[in-house]
C-alpha cells in the first residue's frame, strides 16, 4: 500500500489547545488546525480503499465496527483535523528557510501558522473488530508563532521536510521578529 502524503500549500492556523513541542497533561504531544474542502476530497476519496483493506484483516466484516472520519466539519468547506504523536514518533518542525527547530519552548500555541505535511493510515485495533483510518504528521513548516509576549511573523528528517516546503517569508529560528500584540480597547469613557 503506498503512502500518499498530503500537505498544505498555504499557512494554516493551529486552533485549540496545542502540545507541539513538549509533550502535554498526559504525556503526549498534539496539533490541531483546519484544512480546506480540497484536501478532504482528496482524503474522502483514499478512504474507501483504505477502509477496504481494513476490511479484509478484520476477524468478521460482517461484525466490523467502523470508526468515524478523522476530521470533523466546523463551517463550510472547513474542516477540522488533529494530529497525536509519542516522543518516539515526533515528526520535524522547521522554520521558513528549513532550520530544523527543536527548542521546546518555542510558543507554538493557538494562533500561530504552520504548513503541515501528512498522510492517512488505516488500522485494525487488537479487538480485531473495530477499523478506521487516522491522520499521521511528518512535519511542519512554522511560519508565525503566536506566544503570550506577541506574534513572531513519521519518517522523514528535518532536510526532507525543509525541501517539501521549500523558503518563505515568516518565521526564523535565529532572527525572531517579535510583533507586540494589538492593545484591547482601553479607552476611557462611561457608561454613565
Amino acid at each position: 500500500m503506498t503512502r500518499n502524503v498530503l500537505k498544505t500549500e498555504e499557512p494554516v492556523v493551529l486552533e485549540g489547545f496545542q502540545a507541539c513541542m513538549k509533550p502535554g497533561k498526559f504525556g503526549s504531544y498534539n496539533l490541531a488546525t483546519t484544512i480546506n474542502q480540497k484536501l478532504i476530497d482528496v482524503l474522502e476519496e483514499e478512504r474507501i480503499e483504505l477502509l477496504k483493506w481494513c476490511l479484509s484483516k478484520v476477524k468478521n466484516p460482517k461484525r466490523a465496527i467502523g470508526k468515524l472520519e478523522p476530521w470533523e466539519e466546523v463551517s463550510d468547506g472547513q474542516y477540522k483535523i488533529k494530529f497525536s504523536w509519542n516522543e518516539k514518533d515526533k515528526p520535524p518542525f522547521v522554520d521558513t528557510e528549513g532550520t530544523p527547530v527543536t527548542d521546546p519552548n518555542t510558543p507554538l500555541y493557538s494562533g500561530s501558522k504552520v504548513k503541515v505535511a501528512f498522510y492517512q493510515k488505516p488500522y485494525v485495533l487488537k479487538d480485531e473488530t473495530t477499523y478506521g483510518t487516522r491522520l499521521v504528521l511528518l512535519g511542519a513548516q512554522i511560519i508565525s508563532v503566536n506566544g503570550q509576549a506577541g506574534i513572531d511573523s513519521g519518517d522523514l528528517g528535518s532536510e526532507e521536510i525543509a525541501s517539501m516546503f521549500g523558503a518563505t517569508k515568516g518565521y526564523k529560528i535565529e532572527e525572531p521578529n517579535v510583533v507586540p500584540k494589538p492593545d484591547e480597547d482601553t479607552s476611557d469613557e462611561d457608561d454613565f
